[in-house]
């Protein structure tokens, strides 16, 4: 979620996107999907390779939670949703002091369909820092699903501090004080380096796609998705944006397996 880390946070984030990434074009014209066959070929790969590491190490000790960590974002990786949330229950287990500052957990507990699990978790990441925006973002998607739109928008959390851009005007997209051509617009007008706006637009396009995923505008949340999908900064950026972007990636493909199966159904 934030793009710095704790030591000890940055520890437990072994696992990282292959180089391969960094360097292939991200986009077969041929191909629907933002990244290319290769690509998502080596991803998964090296997601299975972090899986099978990972098991070596837990045989030896059930409570590496490093091993357990890594495990768990592989699993994400792979959209194994009920597999990923149990590593990180298996972590907080064996460390509790790492429960309220898992947002990892809070995401995967999203994606595995327990919508009121992962609010829960976002409002224990809320009494550890009350400033991250995103945070409150991730326990209203959770809230859509649970119960509702509007209800979800009359219980946002409310911050009085100062959070990094693009994230005060994307809260106020999910508040509906905003719209996407405002918070773009800002982001072009901005003067600032060229990482930066690329920083700003990915998550910009990221949360855009999940606003509009929430609100059942498939379309437009796969256009904004596969945007996030192929912007080059968050996979060689820090842990966080690459965790982020794997996020984009997956909920495109699920939405792009909705859609394939509607299309198959007609």
């Amino acid at each position: 979620m934030k793009p710095s880390m704790s030591r000890r946070e940055a520890c437990l984030a072994l696992i990282s996107i292959p180089a391969i990434l960094r360097a292939r074009p991200v986009f077969a014209a041929e191909d629907t999907h933002p990244l290319d066959a290769a690509t998502r070929k080596e991803l998964n790969d090296a997601a299975e390779t972090a899986i099978k590491a990972a098991d070596r190490l837990l045989s030896a000790n059930p409570s590496d939670t490093q091993a357990l960590s890594r495990r768990g974002d592989a699993r994400f990786i792979l959209s194994k949703f009920p597999d990923a949330v149990a590593d990180y229950d298996a972590m907080v287990k064996a460390d509790p002091s790492l429960d309220a500052s898992h947002w990892r957990r809070g995401i995967a507990l999203f994606y595995a369909g327990r919508f009121d699990d992962a609010a829960k978790q976002f409002e224990r990441y809320h009494s550890f820092d009350n400033v991250d925006r995103e945070n409150g973002i991730w326990r209203f998607l959770c809230q859509t699903k649970s119960i509702g739109l509007a209800k979800a928008r009359e219980s946002l959390l409310k911050y009085e501090k100062d959070d990094r851009e693009p994230f005060p005007a994307v809260f106020k997209l999910f508040a509906g004080t905003t719209t996407e051509k405002e918070i773009l617009q800002g982001i072009a007008a901005a003067r600032i380096a060229d990482s930066d706006r690329q920083s700003r637009l990915f998550y910009a396009d990221l949360y855009i796609g999940l606003n509009h995923a929430v609100q059942d505008r498939p379309a437009e949340a796969q256009a904004a998705l596969a945007r996030a999908v192929k912007n080059e900064w968050p996979r060689t950026a820090g842990y966080g944006p690459r965790w982020m972007w794997q996020v984009a990636r997956v909920h495109w493909e699920q939405l792009e397996a909705k859609r394939q199966e509607a299309t198959t159904q007609n």
